[in-house]
């Protein structure tokens, strides 16, 4: 008797419904808190996410544990206002954002007739109710925003938004962003002074985030976020969980941290001569192109330990000659004095070290 095996419902193997990477806020590799987010644009603390502040309020983003009873979520993405700002000058803009890359996008068929529609589904929580904004922008500078609204105060609400397809602008099948997901927290009159572009077309900045809420006017505000998904089609279906290592591969493509910590080892190495150490290793995962060196530095939070003694440093360089997207070259030029030929390891020497690759859109 043939019998025909039934996916668990969320997950589809390699068949991701999901463009969103980490929707579900389970991954953070670059820790799960982190303060004082004024002028600021980059990945602060859950994978994939990036954070635009421009002058608009002070904030603390977060990875948090409160999530929607009885969805399947574990944890959450969380913003607190901790400076506020009643009256925003004409530039300033709060977005919450994931960049996607435009090979991993063709299937929507965009700038063709047969241009997909996308529908984006998330669980939403403030305390500031109102409208909010919902933007779509692809590689041709080409946006749609739509709207949402958060209605009962903190209270875990599911929001659903779908977005035509789009028969102009062909996405670049590559790997650098091809769409951009921009979630608006608060913009000031530059993006909110026009009509709420509801449909594809040509950035106009004005009509970007019409009748978004501030959420920075006060310091007791909070917005989080969890279940984010963004998939073809006009219909929402149930958010699709992958399992936790699934899961981070996926964001290893654009972020490894190597080591973290006190003595920690991450990679072997060798004197190349007296004052030179060499160390070559693969990466975690391919990543999506070749990456930079994220790491912090400081007197001695780095040893290469040799012959049963450690030679201290301060940082290292990562090679761009032989680093690619599979492997890592690093090199250390400074505060180290040993025999050429000798071998040993890199490993961390101060709590607060860490060292990581980024190859982030």
């Amino acid at each position: 008797m043939a019998i025909t095996k039934i996916p668990a419902a969320g997950f589809t193997g390699n068949n991701f419904r999901n463009i969103i990477i980490n929707g579900d806020m389970s991954i953070a590799q670059r820790g799960t808190s982190t303060s004082g987010i004024a002028g600021s644009f980059g990945y602060f603390t859950v994978d994939r996410w990036r954070v635009g502040v421009n002058n608009l309020g002070t904030w603390t983003m977060s990875q948090d544990t409160d999530v929607p009873t009885g969805q399947g979520f574990a944890t959450s993405m969380k913003f607190d206002c901790t400076t506020a700002d009643a009256s925003p000058a004409a530039g300033d803009a709060f977005i919450l954002n994931q960049y996607v890359e435009g090979q991993n996008l063709q299937y929507l068929k965009k700038g063709t007739a047969n241009a997909q529609s996308l529908t984006c589904s998330f669980w939403v929580k403030s305390n500031k109710t109102g409208t909010y904004i919902l933007e779509l922008r692809d590689d041709n500078n080409r946006t749609i925003s739509k709207s949402y609204t958060i209605d009962a105060s903190n209270t875990w609400e599911k929001k659903t938004i779908t977005y035509d397809g789009d028969t102009t602008g062909t996405i670049d099948n590559d790997n650098t962003t091809g769409l951009e997901v921009n979630f608006w927290l608060g913009a000031g009159s530059t993006y909110t002074s026009g009509t709420l572009q509801t449909s594809w077309d040509s950035v106009t900045n004005a009509n970007r985030a019409v009748g978004q809420v501030n959420l920075a006017d006060n310091t007791a505000n909070e917005w989080y976020i969890t279940g984010v998904q963004l998939e073809a089609g006009t219909t929402a279906s149930d958010f699709e969980f992958l399992p936790v290592d699934v899961n981070e591969n996926r964001c290893l493509r654009y972020y490894q941290v190597l080591a973290e910590g006190d003595n920690k080892i991450f990679g072997n190495g060798f004197y190349y001569n007296s004052t030179t150490v060499f160390s070559s290793q693969k990466t975690l995962k391919t990543m999506r192109a070749i990456p930079s060196i994220d790491q912090v530095s400081g007197t001695n939070y780095y040893e290469f330990l040799r012959n049963g003694s450690p030679d201290g440093f301060n940082s290292l360089n990562l090679s761009g000659t032989y680093t690619s997207t599979k492997y890592l070259e690093f090199s250390v030029t400074s505060n180290v004095s040993g025999t050429g030929g000798q071998a040993g390891w890199f490993r961390t020497a101060n709590a607060s070290s860490y060292v990581a690759v980024d190859a982030e859109l």
